[in-house]
Parts: C-alpha cells; sequence; structure tokens
C-alpha cells in the first residue's frame, strides 16, 4: 500500500470556515428559498462604460494579445504614480517603488513568498481578512496574534494597538520582522488618521521591522472621513509598502487589478518573484485600469454613494427589526455584534441558523480570527429593497429567539 506523503504547509491551514456556510446556502437555493446574500465582498454593480470601452479598443488590436509586463506596463505604473501623487501627496519612482499585481489578494501572498524565511513571525491583528495571517504560515513562518481593539465606533484604539506591539516585540522569539495593518479594516471596518501611521512608521524604524498595509477599501468612505496613507508618513518608505486594488473602487474585482508601492526593497522582491511566476495581466486589462485612474473619479463617487445608502438603509431597517448596529465610516461591511440571546453558540452557530430561519446569510466572525467570534459581517452587496426584505425576516427570527 502506497505510504502518504505528508503536506506539512496545507496541514497549518485551518479549516475555511466560511465553506460551511457557503455548503449550507447552496442547499437552501437547491430547495428553492430565497436566500439574501450579504455573505461576500464582491461588488455587484457594473464596471464603469468608460473602463470597458478602453477594454474593447485595446482588445482590438492584435499587437495587445501577446505576453505582457510581469510588473505592469509602464503607462499604468506612472497613472499609479500620479494616483497616489494627487490622493496623498506622496512622490513614486514607476521603475523601484512601483509593481503591478493580478488583484491585491496575489501581489500580497506573492510579496510574503518573497521575504519570509522559515520561522519568521508576523504580528497581525485579529480579527483580519484571513490571508493576512495565512499567507505567512503558508510561507513557512509564524504569526503573532494580537486583539484589534476599537472604540465603540469602530475608530482604532491606538493606545492598545501601540501597547500589543510592544508586548509582541518583547516577547515573540525570535523577534517579529513583519507587521500587518488594513485601515479601513476588513472585516470590522476599523479606520485611523494620519497621526497613527506617523506613530507607526516611527516605531517600525526604531525597532527595525517592516510594515505591509492593504487599503483595499480607501476610496469607500463616508460623511467626511477621508483614508490616509502610511506613505504620507515621514520616512514611511524606509519600512512601509502598501498594496491597492481597483476591485472595489471601480467595480473591477473579476478583472484582478492590484499593486503595491513604497519600499524599493519590498518592491523589488516581490517583482523579482513575479518575474519567476508570471507575464503580468492581459495588456488591454492594464491599459483599461490607466483609464480608471487617470480620468473623471466621478464613477467612485457614484459607487461610494451607493454603498453608503445602503449602510444606511441597513443600520436603520436592522434597528428597526431590534438589532441596533454602530454606524461605520468607511468599507462596504457592517461588522455586527451578535445580538447577547444568541452570542452564546459562536458566530458560526449563529449564521447558520439566521441562513436556516431567515434565509439571510452572513459571514460568520470566527472565519476573520478567535476575537471576531461574536460578530457577524455584512457585505453591502445587496439593493436597498433586498436589505429591506432581510430585516424583515431577521425581525421574525429575533422575536422567535426571544431577542425582541
Amino acid at each position: 500500500m502506497f505510504d502518504e506523503i505528508e503536506f506539512e504547509k496545507i496541514k497549518r491551514l485551518p479549516k475555511y470556515v466560511f465553506a460551511a456556510v457557503n455548503e449550507l446556502k447552496t442547499a437552501q437555493r437547491h430547495a428553492g428559498e430565497d436566500v439574501i446574500d450579504f455573505s461576500m465582498g464582491n461588488p455587484d454593480g457594473p464596471t464603469p462604460q468608460h473602463i470597458i470601452d478602453k477594454l474593447v479598443e485595446s482588445v482590438r488590436k492584435p499587437k495587445t494579445h501577446g505576453y505582457s509586463v510581469s510588473k505592469g506596463i509602464y503607462k499604468l505604473r506612472l497613472a499609479i504614480c500620479r494616483w497616489y501623487r494627487e490622493k496623498y501627496g506622496v512622490m513614486l519612482d514607476p521603475d523601484t517603488e512601483v509593481v503591478a499585481s493580478m488583484g491585491s489578494k496575489e501581489g500580497y501572498v506573492n510579496l510574503v513568498q518573497a521575504i519570509t524565511n522559515p520561522g519568521d513571525v508576523a504580528m497581525v491583528p485579529d480579527p483580519c481578512y484571513p490571508i493576512h495571517s495565512q499567507a505567512f504560515i503558508l510561507a513557512g513562518g509564524n504569526v503573532h496574534r494580537f486583539r484589534l481593539e476599537m472604540t465603540e465606533d469602530y475608530r482604532l484604539d491606538e493606545e492598545a494597538f501601540f501597547r500589543n506591539i510592544e508586548t509582541a516585540m518583547r516577547e515573540s522569539s525570535p523577534k517579529p520582522k513583519y507587521l500587518v495593518v488594513n485601515f479601513p479594516n476588513n472585516p470590522t471596518t476599523a479606520t485611523v488618521e494620519e497621526s497613527f501611521y506617523e506613530k507607526l512608521v516611527d516605531i517600525a524604524r526604531r525597532e527595525r521591522f517592516y510594515v505591509i498595509s492593504d487599503i483595499a477599501y480607501a476610496e469607500i468612505t463616508f460623511d467626511g472621513y477621508r483614508t490616509p496613507s502610511i506613505l504620507q508618513a515621514p520616512g514611511a518608505k524606509d519600512v512601509a509598502i502598501e498594496s491597492y486594488t481597483l476591485s472595489k473602487t471601480y467595480n473591477m474585482a473579476g478583472w484582478r487589478v492590484g499593486f503595491l508601492v513604497g519600499n524599493p526593497r519590498l518592491v523589488g522582491a516581490l517583482t523579482k518573484i513575479k518575474s519567476w511566476l508570471d507575464y503580468g495581466m492581459f495588456t488591454p486589462i492594464q491599459v483599461a485600469s490607466t483609464i480608471a485612474l487617470n480620468e473623471d473619479q466621478a464613477c467612485v463617487e457614484e459607487i461610494r454613494e451607493t454603498y453608503r445608502r445602503r449602510r444606511d438603509v441597513t443600520l436603520q431597517s436592522f434597528a428597526n427589526a431590534g438589532w441596533h448596529i454602530p454606524q461605520p465610516r468607511a468599507s462596504m461591511f457592517v461588522w455586527a455584534r451578535i445580538p447577547e440571546p444568541l452570542r452564546e453558540g459562536g458566530s458560526l452557530e449563529f449564521s447558520k441558523k439566521l441562513l436556516v430561519e431567515a434565509n439571510v446569510a452572513v459571514s460568520p466572525g470566527i472565519g476573520f480570527g478567535p476575537y471576531g467570534d461574536e460578530y457577524i459581517r455584512i457585505a453591502l452587496i445587496e439593493n436597498e429593497e433586498r436589505i429591506r426584505q432581510a430585516a424583515r425576516n431577521i425581525k421574525r427570527f429575533l422575536k422567535a429567539h426571544g431577542c425582541d
């Protein structure tokens, strides 16, 4: 009998919690149930027409159908530099401080693969987007998790955050080499101000660790809030790299376009490993992405306004149903604490009950880490009428469980 070979990296990965909800959701639909799905952050709106038009124009040119450039065509890298200059006042070198990627997730994972030695330690706040921690596990590293603490209105508790970093630097062996930050945060929607990054960069330079900043939801902000970039902080390029994606800002999730910018050494590591792994995105997609970044940004405001309306309808209609949730000021999510009578069983059990009894699918907080287990994440991907219908279903559900 063949003695099976062990796959040690795969064994280190935890069970995919969201699979249980996805399987149950599929079963509900196969049974003819009308499931209102808030479980995945998958934009439901169309890509703006002028971006599509540029893609079609470029596709019709035979010369665009060959292999592309792994680090991104030069015009796209120039557009990325322009975007950072106009939005944040940050100057970037398109040759040494910018690399395009097939979505920010692919770029992040390849970066971690390139820079992680066996046993290296990365500090990752919890809850977090799962790949932020698991990429280091796949690369043979280790993760020091610490609780992401926030105020009631989802602003980061900076004092607790920096205290946790100090603890990690003092107690972890070996000393951490990396810190992952993601603001606006997925899943919690937590936000920060520019001064946070100034303090963080100072600490990173003093303690000698790199910061990987993910600002995937930078443009989805409300109520006058604007997302800062870590690269605005003095000295940031010494220690920081930042990732961004066009997925949410321009409804281009399936296009798989992202980029990483900042520290030349980190950008260079990603550029080098990508040169071995891929030939870059399809050139017409890169050309269209250049148009997305360079041309009129009115479409971004329209997309932002759609999410704002959905956020407001969600909070109001859920409150009418008996579920009161604080108001986030960024991202396409709502991070909601489970009503107290249903909290004891944990977020996965609650999510299953909500799906079976109310036909509403959400993401259980435990899927984002142990500290998320009293919460669920609601993605604002259903229209306003569907949100109101979900609230009506939830009202009956909560009443049936003594939560009214």
